[in-house]
């Protein structure tokens, strides 16, 4: 007669076959177990976990789906910006849904990689790569907070391995851009497209400005990607350019906010994002041509930071000057600047003109070769 065994958990995962695969884990411990039930393999398995039981624990509190309560609850979790907040939340949900009753002391074990790797295939299948790296960064974000409050010993997703890659270090709204979706742009979102071309901000950042952060011709803005106490980001002063301010004077103030709908309602920003969208598609430029790259490339809102930085540097402005004026730490704007640079020849025909005019290369262009005498 079978001895049935208590305190085993149960887990089935589809693989990026198709196929399901079952696992079975040793409640208290965690522990992966080995063979069928009711095997020698599995009866030693479960005997040597078993023996390595500490303490007994219960599913409901040791369990990935109470990491992610916990997580939710946390202080960490709750300094992260507010779409962050969200977008972690759904999908820590999505993850959840496969990995819900896994042990949260079997997180421990390397192999839980694999079977991580698993699901990110499967769902990249699904939905996406994207949307399968997210989801796995979300879960690689509560695993280290988990580690360093002692819930876990190890966070095996760290530096995982992600399927999408998409470098934009050439990607910039060139004038013809501006020009076509200005043309096409309803008036409720003009304002938008100059307010992130004058200051660098990004778009979240950009829909929750206030009337009251307009004075003495700067815009005074709480940057919500730095957050670190309590939710707040770093304050900066941004100085508005002649034109910048000719605008903003001009707008009606209709509401307390400076972007908003046609019905003066502040903007959402899914329902931002789509208006967006639509302009981008009736103006052409959804997605553009890249001297050099075969498929055409997504042209997005925040590529016009790079904008907005890349023609301060082409002026003549150093990274200091620019994080003056944006707002931005220089770590930042060296980053913007490493990633966009590639697209202009502005500052390069400016060094060779410096080049040139330069009293201490004087001997390097007098130099001639024999035929060029």
């Amino acid at each position: 007669m079978r001895v049935r065994l208590k305190g085993i958990n149960t887990v089935k995962k589809r693989l990026a076959d198709g196929s399901t695969k079952t696992y079975r884990y040793h409640r208290a411990t965690g522990k992966l177990l080995q063979g069928e039930p009711g095997s020698p393999e599995f009866i030693e398995s479960y005997g040597a976990a078993a023996r390595g039981q500490k303490r007994p624990q219960t599913a409901s509190s040791d369990t990935f789906a109470a990491l992610v309560v916990k997580y939710k609850a946390s202080e960490v979790f709750k300094l992260l910006a507010d779409r962050t907040q969200s977008e972690y939340a759904r999908l820590l949900k999505a993850v959840e849904s496969e990995f819900g009753t896994l042990p949260s002391s079997a997180l421990n074990d390397p192999d839980v990689l694999g079977d991580f790797l698993e699901y990110q295939d499967a769902v990249a299948k699904a939905s996406g790569a994207r949307e399968a790296d997210n989801r796995l960064a979300a879960t690689s974000a509560m695993l280290t907070w988990a580690k360093d409050r002692k819930n876990i010993r190890f966070n095996h997703l760290r530096g995982f391995k992600r399927l999408h890659y998409a470098d934009r270090s050439e990607i910039l709204w060139l004038p013809e851009h501006v020009l076509a979706f200005m043309d096409k742009a309803e008036p409720e979102l003009q304002p938008a497209l100059i307010l992130a071309a004058h200051t660098a901000l990004r778009e979240s950042d950009l829909l929750g400005l206030k009337w009251t952060a307009y004075r003495d011709g700067c815009l005074v803005v709480r940057i919500s990607k730095s957050r670190r106490n309590r939710g707040n980001g770093r304050l900066v002063d941004i100085p508005c350019t002649k034109s910048l301010r000719q605008m903003l004077d001009k707008m009606p103030r209709t509401s307390e906010y400076i972007l908003t709908t046609r019905t003066n309602r502040r903007f959402k920003i899914r329902y931002f994002s789509r208006l967006w969208h639509e302009t981008m598609v009736a103006a052409g430029i959804d997605k553009i041509k890249l001297e050099g790259v075969e498929e055409p490339v997504s042209l997005h809102f925040n590529d016009l930071r790079g904008t907005a930085i890349t023609l301060l540097s082409e002026a003549g402005c150093t990274p200091q000057e620019i994080a003056t004026i944006t707002g931005h730490s220089l770590k930042y704007v060296n980053h913007i600047l490493e990633k966009y640079l590639a697209r202009t020849k502005g500052l390069a025909r400016k060094a060779i003109e410096k080049f040139e005019s330069s009293p201490s290369a004087q001997f390097m262009l007098d130099l001639r070769t024999a035929e060029s005498a």
